[in-house]
């Protein structure tokens, strides 16, 4: 099993701090999100039903004719890789480690890809995988780049993988609008933009040939009752996911903010997270840690930093932060510091 953010029970334990008393921000999910709609009775009691709703919700929210909804997309990238044949994976990094693993598991020939090599790479591959924006970085790729690198691999017959998990807040930059195209799956996560990670919930958006290729290895039934059930009314609130844009594009501003006056200037990030390259990385995720914040630690070093919820928790990290700076673990600002108080943390 590989590492992951999140993984609070872990750290309680390695630091001798009550899970109570954590604050999480070592994943990029939404720390907040809807009241939960009321869920019927019979879906906890019949079996999931494929005519109850949800694929049309998701048809509307995606603004697509052909998707399928998986177990959380981490479901869609563990099968993915056994719908071909070795085949020569491209993986543009760094990335979520469980795409190069599940490739590897049914031995694929990877190679490890810097946006800079492929162009160049692209005619050797079968498959070339990316996520948009890129986790953990940040990093985006336009929408036209990319359409560009599907053609040159549609003609011989390969595919165009794009995990979008991390793009809710800037639909327009999604292919989406292209997935019905040859070649091209389009990965969707549903936990991380409405705050529902323990939902697992995904969706794969493709040609309908493909869907129904994994749909048979996946089974039937895949996503439960009452998770059918929520999910249908969230994708149906066109406001609240307004809101909810809204409200994360303002709150990974002010993160950023933060960051850059604490002598952590972010050199990435989007609307769920913030990225930092520091030498003192490891430093930092460990006094954070000592202090009950949880960040996420990369090689390279670097960090990820996720989304407090509320302004005790802005104003937590903020005098963690400072602690970090006072014992040298941060370097200057890239900007004149200026107070918090003059940009006061979201409530």
């Amino acid at each position: 099993m590989l590492e992951h953010g999140g993984r609070l029970r872990a750290a309680a334990l390695n630091f001798g701090i009550p899970l109570r008393d954590w604050l999480d921000l070592s994943t990029g999910i939404a720390p907040y999100g809807w009241p939960l709609p009321d869920i019927p009775a019979s879906a906890w009691t019949r079996l999931p039903e494929l005519d109850d709703g949800l694929e049309s919700a998701a048809h509307g929210y995606y603004g697509v004719a052909n998707l399928l909804p998986v177990a959380g997309s981490q479901a869609a990238i563990q099968a993915l890789p056994r719908l071909r044949r070795n085949a020569r994976v491209g993986i543009v990094s760094p990335a979520y480690a469980e795409h190069a693993a599940a490739w590897q598991r049914e031995g694929h020939t990877l190679q490890s890809l810097e946006e800079v090599g492929i162009e160049a790479g692209l005619d050797t591959l079968d498959v070339l995988l990316l996520i948009n924006p890129n986790n953990p970085t940040g990093r985006r790729f336009a929408p036209g780049q990319l359409l560009s690198w599907h053609a040159r691999l549609a003609e011989r017959g390969g595919w165009l993988v794009v995990d979008e998990a991390f793009i809710d807040c800037t639909p327009a930059q999604s292919l989406a609008p292209y997935s019905h195209l040859p070649g091209l799956i389009v990965l969707r996560s549903f936990g991380k933009f409405f705050g529902l990670a323990g939902i697992r919930l995904g969706f794969v958006l493709a040609q309908p040939a493909l869907l129904d290729q994994l749909a048979e290895l996946l089974g039937p039934w895949t996503i439960s009752g009452p998770a059918r059930a929520v999910a249908t009314e969230l994708l149906l609130d066109s406001r609240g996911q307004q809101r909810q844009r809204q409200r994360l594009t303002v709150d990974a501003e002010h993160l950023a903010l933060l960051l850059r006056t604490q002598g952590l200037a972010p050199t990435g990030g989007c609307a769920l997270f913030q990225f930092c390259c520091t030498p003192r990385a490891a430093q930092v995720h460990g006094l954070l840690a000592r202090q009950g914040i949880l960040i996420r630690l990369f090689d390279g070093p670097s960090l990820r930093f996720g989304l407090p919820a509320n302004a005790a928790e802005w104003l937590r990290l903020e005098q963690a932060l400072r602690t970090c700076r006072r014992e040298g673990m941060c370097g200057n600002a890239d900007e004149l510091e200026q107070s918090i108080a003059d940009n006061p943390a979201p409530t």
